[in-house]
């Protein structure tokens, strides 16, 4: 048996946020327990070096309060739409980590938390790439909202696309059930 290691005051936190987190379903119960064990046992866990067994990465929903609609942005890499977010440059905090990433690959300066609170989590295969081996995000999204959706400015490196769908076109778009049920704790939130 693993056993955990002490944990530092970052891990402490993300713990401590994700045990008051609730899972929608099975699902997301599963990749609950996964990050839970990845944050108690990896010192390293909030580091994109960490590929075994993953590390923690941290996501935004972005909603824009005067229309209900989300952000999404059509991924580079991935060729995929999806929310925004990516890996921790040392805040060790993945809602800091959300913040930041939706800012810098959506322009919007006004970003804020919808709720302090994690929206949904879930834990997913990246293919290897940029000279890293396959591996897995642990990520921990949260919901932003901002009040000039019009400031969006697409960061060519990350996007191909950024483009504000209403929430049951972006389930359509993302096509994915972990995005399904955080779009779905999103428009409970609006």
């Amino acid at each position: 048996m693993i056993r955990p290691v002490p944990l530092d005051r970052a891990r402490a936190a993300l713990r401590d946020a994700l045990l008051r987190h609730v899972p929608a379903d099975v699902a997301e119960e599963n990749d609950l327990k996964e990050i839970l064990a990845l944050v108690e046992r990896e010192p390293a866990c909030f580091s994109r070096s960490t590929f075994v067994p993953g590390h923690v990465t941290g996501s935004a929903f972005i909603i824009c309060r005067s229309t209900g609609k989300v952000l999404l942005h059509h991924h580079r890499r991935l060729n995929a739409w999806l929310q925004l977010g990516g890996h921790d440059d040392g805040e060790l905090d993945a809602r800091a980590t959300a913040l930041r990433e939706g800012r810098e690959e959506s322009g919007l300066p006004d970003l804020a938390l919808l709720t302090p609170d994690i929206l949904d989590v879930d834990v997913h295969p990246i293919p290897a790439g940029k000279g890293e081996p396959p591996h897995r995000h642990h990520d921990v999204r949260y919901a932003l909202v901002t009040e000039h959706p019009e400031a969006i400015q697409r960061d060519a490196g990350e996007s191909l696309a950024l483009a504000w769908f209403m929430l049951e076109d972006a389930a359509e778009k993302m096509n994915e059930p972990g995005a399904r049920r955080a779009l779905a704790r999103l428009a409970r939130l609006i």
